[in-house]
């Protein structure tokens, strides 16, 4: 019987020691694949992004044509394939899909597989439109809605494929979604979430839908860091929990609450592409720096985005993902 206790206890040990020894791994593979996140990076495609080049990616216009091909080359140039078909990211949305005379548009699509469960999917998402140009001929660059979006998917992306190239993948895959026609309706998510999802929607795990996170608002000016996090507890207890314990272990900024209150009359929780995951179950987690005097209008640009709070906020959204993407249970919907 000694030799029993004495062979478990030293197996117990073995395996506690073991489990220790992995968890402080993955801390440290976190951190280093979350510094590859930078301000200098994000600024560097954001000015090309919300330039004037772009006309204000109004859905269905050249401007936004000329988004997806930007995103796309990303995607091609750091080697990171599509889920749709090889060289084809472009999930295209007919014109009848549309009302009002909206053009036809795309969505675009990249994903990283999953090493050990890669049927179970992480969304990342972001919307690729903007208003397009005011009828004075003023161009709505919108730096921040949702520019500041867009080029965080972006580098999360890269941050993850640098990840798979050291050998440390995510155990779940990841797919990088950004729609079009948000502005005019959330018709980019929609046609995702009811046409054609390209992953099973019963096989997705969560949206992290990230809208406007490169300004400070009213509220919260001459703070520190912060974002406003909407969605996180409607769905999944261990979704906000584990966002918290993130946020605490290694950021630190203020989760602000406030829109996430079942009365909040702005009704941000229905205003964004999450929404349409969230319809179909799926836990999700809507970021958000909350609007100020430049929403929706031309004065919308680069030069006012704070890319020290940007990259802090891109590496959050970044650490969590990752640990929704490794660990060992899926996350339960409550």
């Amino acid at each position: 019987m000694k030799k029993i206790a004495l062979f478990a206890f030293i197996a117990s040990t073995i395996i506690s020691c073991s489990s220790s020894q992995n968890k402080t791994k993955n801390v440290h593979q976190v951190e280093t694949f979350a510094k590859t996140i930078s301000a200098e990076e994000l600024k560097e495609m954001l000015y090309i992004y919300a330039s004037d080049e772009y006309e204000g990616r109004k859905t269905g216009e050249p401007g936004q044509k000329k988004a997806i091909e930007f995103i796309k080359n990303f995607y091609v140039e750091n080697g990171i394939p599509s889920p749709i078909s090889e060289d084809d990211y472009f999930q295209e949305i007919p014109e009848s899909y549309f009302h009002h005379g909206i053009k036809a548009s795309e969505n675009v699509l990249a994903y990283i597989e999953g090493s050990e469960k890669p049927n179970e999917i992480v969304v990342i998402s972001a919307h690729l439109d903007h208003i397009g140009i005011s009828s004075d001929g003023e161009i709505n660059n919108g730096a921040d809605d949702d520019g500041s979006g867009t080029v965080a998917v972006l580098e999360i992306a890269e941050a993850f494929n640098e990840a798979k190239k050291a050998g440390n993948g995510p155990k779940r895959s990841i797919l990088f979604l950004h729609v079009t026609g948000e502005e005019l309706g959330l018709y980019g998510s929609s046609y995702y979430t009811n046409v054609d999802p390209v992953f099973p929607l019963e096989n997705t795990v969560v949206d992290l839908n990230i809208d406007m996170v490169g300004r400070v608002d009213a509220k919260h000016e001459g703070g520190e860091n912060y974002l406003y996090l909407i969605g996180s507890d409607k769905l999944s207890t261990e979704l906000h929990q584990l966002s918290e314990e993130i946020n605490k272990k290694y950021f630190n900024l203020e989760f602000d609450y406030t829109y996430n209150a079942i009365n909040d009359p702005n009704r941000f929780y229905y205003r964004s592409d999450h929404y349409n995951f969230a319809k179909n179950n799926i836990p999700v987690i809507f970021y958000f720096n909350g609007t100020h005097a430049d929403y929706h209008r031309p004065s919308d640009t680069p030069d006012k985005i704070n890319y020290e709070f940007l990259e802090t906020r891109t590496r959050l959204i970044f650490t969590t993902a990752w640990e929704i993407a490794n660990r060992e249970e899926r996350l339960k919907v409550d």
